[in-house]
């Protein structure tokens, strides 16, 4: 029994802090209802930056749904909310920030750092690549510059060493 109201009131503990916000506001019909959802989903919460203002529970995401609500009830149109809130808080708000001079970084930022990264890479492998070639070039007889009695000497050490270093001694 002891175990049953342990695991009961732990189960409560546990519950108490799953409690989410939960909006209720009263539309005239589903067509504003549906605006509403599409607003509060494709805005970013200023506080919480990874969820949208209808997924966050932070008190600045409440505050926008109401206004959110609000500027619906006045007959604003979608696009003179989001205005409002970019005026508010910058470009920061919007899932999809439009593309101009101060969010030009945010979108090709990315694809310039890959390119960049791609560069590095190539020429890596490029210099990596060249010595091995030029060891490969100056083997004898091509392009050194040998004489003839050099090159037959050179000739005899690679292909007898035992030999010559017999010779040597």
């Amino acid at each position: 029994m002891k175990r049953l109201l342990s695991a009961g009131l732990l189960g409560l503990a546990l519950s108490l802090g799953a409690q989410a916000a939960v909006d209720t506001y009263e539309f005239k019909d589903d067509a504003e209802r549906a605006r509403y959802r599409v607003l509060i989903e494709e805005l970013r919460c200023p506080k919480c930056q990874n969820q949208n203002i209808a997924d966050s529970d932070a008190p600045i995401a409440m505050d926008l749904r109401r206004e959110i609500y609000r500027m619906l009830g006045e007959g604003k149109s979608n696009e003179e909310i989001v205005d409002f809130l970019v005026d508010r808080y910058g470009d920061f708000v919007r899932y999809n920030p439009p593309v101009n001079a101060r969010t030009w970084l945010l979108w090709y930022g990315p694809w310039l750092m890959l390119g960049g990264g791609v560069g590095v890479l190539a020429l890596i492998v490029l210099r990596r690549r060249r010595p091995a070639g030029a060891e490969a070039s100056a083997l004898p007889g091509e392009g050194d510059d040998l004489t003839r009695e050099e090159r037959e000497r050179l000739d005899q050490l690679l292909k007898h060493p035992t030999d010559q270093s017999k010779a040597d001694r």
